[in-house]
């Protein structure tokens, strides 16, 4: 049976270079985020058997949620500079590796993510997406898998993310976490949610009203 791996690259590539050390080449060149990003993937790839791969990695263009809330992720840091010159250098080193890379002008990877898991449902695969992004529980079926890595003790632990077990830990469904994030907003995105409204207190109001 086909199935396919569907990887958010620069969520990917940004837990690597966070959760590794500084490694760099005899010139110089920073290279621990690639170290990060081809060893969690490989990892992945095993645990799936996977026979098709995409990568999908943002462009620097403004998305159509910018044009909807200019300060969306206002409060996000630029990309360091030696983080930058590795994303560049990932790229390549996957198109070397014949992995298809996918970006979308006005949308951001876990856009193209969303809709490419959905096609490849359609058309018979079994779909597994990986992203270090909460935001992609929503995309959980009975047959697309979420795998999600944590750091826990110092290591990378991949946790895995079904329809049931969305609901297992955040007491509601795939399609009622959107409003869940919705209600409680999102620092790391700069969107506000509903003041005073944090992840308990949404949870609680979508099972009692929804």
């Amino acid at each position: 049976m086909n199935k396919i791996l569907l990887i958010d690259g620069n969520s990917i590539l940004n837990r690597a270079f966070y959760g590794l050390p500084d490694l760099t080449t005899k010139d110089g060149r920073h290279t621990g985020a690639i170290l990060g990003f081809i060893n969690i993937m490989n990892k992945v790839l095993g645990e799936t058997s996977a026979t098709h791969i995409i990568v999908t990695f943002d462009l620097k263009a403004k998305t159509f949620r910018h044009e909807m809330y200019s300060e969306y992720k206002g409060t996000r840091k630029p990309m360091p500079d030696d983080l930058r010159e590795q994303r560049a250098v990932i790229e390549d080193v996957l198109r070397s590796m014949n992995i298809t890379i996918v970006t979308c002008e006005g949308y951001e990877a876990d856009d193209v993510i969303g809709t490419l898991s959905r096609k490849a449902d359609r058309e018979g695969f079994l779909v597994t997406i990986l992203s270090g992004d909460r935001d992609l529980l929503q995309l959980a079926t009975d047959k697309i898998m979420i795998k999600l890595p944590k750091t826990a003790g110092g290591k990378t632990v991949i946790y895995d993310y079904y329809a049931d077990q969305v609901k297992e830990q955040y007491g509601v469904d795939p399609i009622t976490f959107i409003d869940l994030k919705g209600l409680m907003g999102d620092t790391s995105d700069n969107i506000p949610g509903v003041p005073g409204v944090g992840e308990k207190t949404a949870q609680k109001y979508l099972l009692e009203y929804i």
